[in-house]
């Protein structure tokens, strides 16, 4: 259930928060989509926060000398017991195995649509009663089988290429999506973050009354795109690598690193040992998958897999699980991929639901305004929005001539991070005078197009674990703002206009460099912090870079402040992975050691009632000690084409959760 973190660059967040146009993925590892009509697995999540941008350039970190190969040497040693005994002691207890589809559909079922689809094609999105209409209506399910485009092709907006195809090196919402449609996986969740094991892949799910065992029994049907068939081994092969120091995937490690093992039985039965009984141990069982056979003799090769041939080759031509694969791919340009007839087929019976469309070809369109161009051409059927775009650019008849468009509340915050180890933020003061500082009308009237809401900390206001009542939102106050940075001693004490203080026996003006991606509308954010702390005799440099540039700097703690956001996890706990001490994604490098123990006490409690209670208190101190300057929610923009069907979204919006795309349909007839 991983959050993610979002550089502020456009693309799709569920890691990094894309502000205006990037949607969210997911922390640690990348969110998933489903890869079928139901679910191959469904979206992954993961346990911490990972950071994701348009794609082009994935998580990277700093070079680091090689680690000597040993598969697994990241789990401590264990022999698991014999599953007679496992049986006989464990007192199992059924979990749910489900069709995320079919749960959709039982929901649409009770839910009546307030138009026809000719009349939800014939509107302009101008309101939020039109916009309920519009949902209600092409969000629905086929009735029959007849009634779907089964050679239909979706052209897909990407905001950058794919760096990896292998879905363990997966790190940006681009390579989430892509690699989820070919993926593997046993597990998914609902748009309400309720977990399942996936009845396309499982046959049944137990988990011991103790919370500390999981066993899994996995279908017979199951192959590889190159025919072999998928096994438990090929599960328990994936946890080993994810567990090896030499083969860098943080964000998969993250949460699959509180299993201490994972033993395949036989060729389909599988049980995971927990290491502690936590409340989130559920989630831990979800991590990528990928085959033994392929992968198990290169790997010590090249632990970073990717720059032996091989694995090169592989990039091009990759053996997946799931229900589609490359069909071709240009670097900078597309990748199209194609149905795979034995995912859903298996001995000339149908086995699963047979995904909607033939072919997906993602079209990789960085500039904003190229894509926008593409979708009122036809040339793609769906994009994120930005604020500007649905406000001022997809409300003509030119745009609705081929296209419609839909909102919904999506759980993604941007933020000001400051860097606590600077001896500038060092202060609770200094950062809460530079929320004070911000003109927040300003940000959201002019810069957000009226389309966000003010942010008042880590979670949305419609999600259970946000305080009740709620922190007082920041008013921009820069009398309170001085105040705060005289008390905490930054005052213009030589006349020059900006403040200094004596910092280990020398003077120090307050100047700092603000960190972006080199997107106009991230950069336009920032600036306005500038010209707001120019104010009060503070100095900010913003400072455009690359994303590869940034997520570097921000690893290695070689900044400042920055710009960004977070997607939502599936379950508050992804929190610990940005906020905990010495935690990997805590860029801030924030600590309290109040806050520790209650993430601690959070995985720990199994009464939802009371779990809530503790992600509150969490909540309030992050709000009170403010590491962050938390800015507005983002929400879900999208336009799609008028022949596509069956779009619903979630706080993730309309993808990353279970059945997300694999709902989308085009009809036989127009």
């Amino acid at each position: 259930m991983h959050r993610s973190w979002m550089l502020a660059v456009p693309l799709l967040a569920v890691l990094w928060a894309a502000s205006g146009c990037g949607c969210t993925a997911e922390p640690s590892k990348p969110a998933t989509p489903t890869a079928g009509n139901g679910d191959s697995g469904g979206p992954t999540e993961s346990k911490g926060s990972s950071p994701a941008d348009s794609g082009a350039e994935g998580q990277k970190t700093a070079s680091e000398e090689p680690k000597p190969f040993k598969l697994g040497d990241l789990i401590e040693p264990f022999t698991p017991p014999k599953l007679e005994e496992l049986d006989k002691t464990a007192d199992w207890q059924d979990r749910p195995v489900l069709d995320s589809l079919k749960l959709l559909r039982e929901k649409l079922a009770k839910e009546m649509p307030l138009v026809t689809v000719q009349q939800a094609l014939a509107m302009k999105n101008d309101s939020e009663s039109d916009n309920e209409k519009i949902k209600s209506a092409l969000g629905r399910l086929h009735e029959s089988d007849n009634e779907v485009n089964w050679d239909a092709e979706i052209n897909r907006h990407a905001y950058g290429d794919v760096n990896s195809i292998n879905p363990i090196l997966s790190s940006s919402v681009v390579e989430s999506e892509v690699t989820g449609l070919m993926g593997f996986g046993l597990f998914s969740f609902d748009w309400e973050f309720n977990p399942f094991a996936s009845s396309d892949t499982v046959e049944s799910w137990q988990t011991s009354k103790d919370g500390m065992l999981d066993k899994v029994v996995m279908r017979k049907d199951l192959t590889w795109s190159d025919g072999k068939p998928i096994t438990a081994h090929d599960v328990a092969f994936s946890f080993k690598a994810i567990m090896t120091s030499a083969i860098p995937v943080p964000a998969q490690r993250s949460g699959t690193d509180k299993l201490k093992w994972v033993e395949a039985y036989d060729d389909h039965t599988l049980v995971y040992f927990q290491k502690q009984p936590y409340a989130t141990n559920v989630w831990n069982l979800n991590f990528s998958i990928i085959p033994q056979h392929i992968y198990e003799a290169k790997l010590p090769d090249d632990p970073t897999l990717v720059n032996d041939p091989y694995f090169v080759k592989l990039e091009n031509d990759p053996v997946v699980g799931g229900s589609y694969i490359i069909k071709s791919r240009t670097r900078g340009q597309e990748i199209v991929l194609e149905r795979r007839d034995d995912y859903y087929m298996h001995e000339g019976k149908q086995v699963r639901d047979k995904p909607y469309f033939k072919t997906i070809r993602f079209r990789i369109r960085p500039d904003l305004s190229v894509a926008l161009l593409a979708l009122k051409a036809g040339d793609i059927d769906e994009m994120q929005l930005a604020p500007e775009m649905w406000r001022n650019q997809t409300s003509d008849d030119d745009y609705y001539r081929t296209n419609t468009k839909a909102s919904a509340i999506e759980w993604t915050e941007f933020h000001f991070v400051w860097n606590l180890k600077d001896p500038l933020f060092s202060d609770k003061r200094v950062r809460t005078a530079m929320s004070y500082a911000m003109d927040y009308e300003e940000l959201i009237k002019r810069l957000r197009y009226g389309l966000d809401e003010q942010c008042g900390g880590v979670f949305h206001p419609t999600a259970k674990w946000a305080p009740k009542p709620a922190p007082k939102l920041f008013v921009q106050d820069l009398e309170k703002a001085e105040q705060l940075l005289d008390e905490a001693g930054w005052t213009d004490s030589d006349g020059d206009g900006v403040r200094d203080k004596m910092v280990g026996g020398r003077k120090v003006d307050f100047r700092f460099s603000m960190l972006t991606v080199n997107k106009q509308d991230r950069v336009d954010i920032c600036t306005l912090m500038k010209e707001c702390l120019d104010q009060i005799g503070v100095k900010c440099d913003v400072k455009p870079l690359e994303f590869a540039v940034v997520i570097a700097l921000l690893q290695n703690k070689k900044f400042q402040a920055t710009f960004g956001g977070w997607g939502t996890g599936a379950d508050p706990y992804t929190l610990e992975n940005i906020f905990k001490t010495g935690e990997e994604r805590n860029y801030g490098s924030y600590s309290s050691a109040k806050v520790d123990e209650l993430f601690e006490a959070g995985m720990r409690e199994l009464d939802p009632e009371k779990r809530v209670k503790i992600y509150q208190q969490i909540s309030l101190i992050l709000s009170e000690d403010q590491p962050y300057t938390w800015l507005f929610h983002q929400n879900a923009f999208y336009g799609f084409n008028k022949s596509l069907r069956g779009y619903n979204f979630s706080p993730r919006g309309p993808y990353s959760y279970g059945p997300g795309f694999g709902a989308i349909w085009k009809p036989a007839a127009l």
